[in-house]
């Protein structure tokens, strides 16, 4: 029975990855190998969410073009429940002014409830896809509990999914694979074996990379628009990333983004596919957002920014759930050993896992 049962998930999964938009990966190993700037997206033309500069100093009682758009963000994260996108209006609400001031308390900017040039700004920004708020509860500042380090105390805002999911004891040796229709090259496929040995580096959970995508515990794949799961991506910019909690194993990236291995900030629509990459692993292992914005889980990064270190926040958080890796002679790795495994993770093969987004999969056993 579990053969059977097995065998019909993986047709299920060739036959969706079929049918739905994959791309050809815009994978470039280095900088140098960038299309000329006037190939590139323009941050300011093709960025979709550029338009909501226009609603500086929008605040409660004012009714602008743009503000129903601003809404259906918002809506999109969670900062907006109970409404439908269908039904906003340009109208600057009680709900409206709500979601503001939640999303400036979860972004660390001036809780006032007004659309302010900072506040617009951070709207801006490329982020991750998943939610930032779930059923009205934020949770990049769920977790308050203090946080020492040799040198500092902080407050730690690491946060879960629903119930906290991780990969079951039985499950802590990971495989992953690759959508075959995205083509990616070698040099693309170590850019995601060095995002896995961040994290394992740091956990008791190792990751393989096998060529079977259908039967991978983790299924890596770029796609464009409407891709089959109920969030579809954006084109150039915005929305770059999502990926699944324990144990879903879908990690989907926007297949229409410019995306490199090493982005410099000469480069502002060109992302770091690295960064990127341990971000998503993050939500693979079970992590939600941050309100750090040091920290892997914060939600935003711009292009051209390259971020691939754990911060204290996000290597807490994700021994919280799977505790800390121990060394062979029984130790656990010092924050130097950390840094040192992360900087060999690129001769290193192995690599991690991946889970399901705060977006609500399809099936238990239909996933992509």
């Amino acid at each position: 029975m579990k053969q059977l049962r097995s065998l019909l998930l993986s047709l299920v999964i060739i036959s969706l990855s079929q049918t739905t938009s994959h791309a050809i990966a815009h994978y470039f190993p280095n900088i140098s190998a960038l299309p000329p700037p006037s190939q590139l997206p323009n941050i300011t033309t093709d960025n979709l969410w550029s338009r909501f500069r226009n609603l500086s100093g929008c605040h409660l009682g004012d009714s602008v073009l743009g503000l129903a758009t601003l809404k259906s963000y918002l809506f999109r994260f969670g900062y907006i429940t109970n409404a439908s996108a269908e039904t906003f209006t340009d109208d600057f609400d009680s709900d409206l002014e709500s979601a503001v001031k939640f999303y400036q308390l979860n972004f660390n900017l001036n809780v006032s409830g007004v659309l302010d040039d900072v506040t617009l700004r951070q709207i801006q920004q490329p982020r991750c896809g998943n939610v930032d708020v779930i059923n009205g509860t934020s949770s990049m500042r769920k977790n308050g509990s203090t946080t020492t380090t040799n040198r500092l105390s902080a407050v730690a805002h690491y946060s879960f999914f629903p119930n906290a999911p991780r990969w079951p004891e039985d499950r802590r040796d990971l495989n992953y694979a690759f959508l075959p229709a995205n083509q990616l090259t070698e040099s693309a496929k170590e850019v995601f074996a060095r995002a896995f040995e961040k994290w394992a580096a740091v956990i008791p959970v190792t990751f393989t990379r096998i060529e079977t995508y259908a039967a991978a515990d983790i299924r890596i794949g770029f796609f464009t628009t409407d891709h089959g799961d109920g969030e579809p991506f954006d084109g150039v910019l915005g929305v770059l990333a999502h990926a699944f909690s324990p144990t879903n194993g879908r990690f989907h990236l926007d297949g229409d983004e410019y995306w490199v291995d090493g982005a410099t900030a000469a480069d502002p629509t060109a992302f770091d596919l690295e960064s990127v990459a341990v971000h998503e692993i993050g939500h693979l292992l079970g992590l939600g957002h941050s309100s750090v914005e040091e920290a892997i889980m914060y939600p935003s990064i711009s292009g051209g920014v390259r971020k691939v270190e754990l911060a204290a926040d996000d290597v807490e958080g994700v021994q919280v759930l799977y505790g800390s890796r121990v060394e062979t002679n029984g130790s656990t790795p010092t924050s130097q050993q950390t840094e040192r495994n992360g900087e060999e993770g690129n001769r290193t093969r192995g690599a991690h896992l991946m889970g399901m987004s705060l977006i609500l999969a399809i099936g238990w056993w239909i996933t992509l």
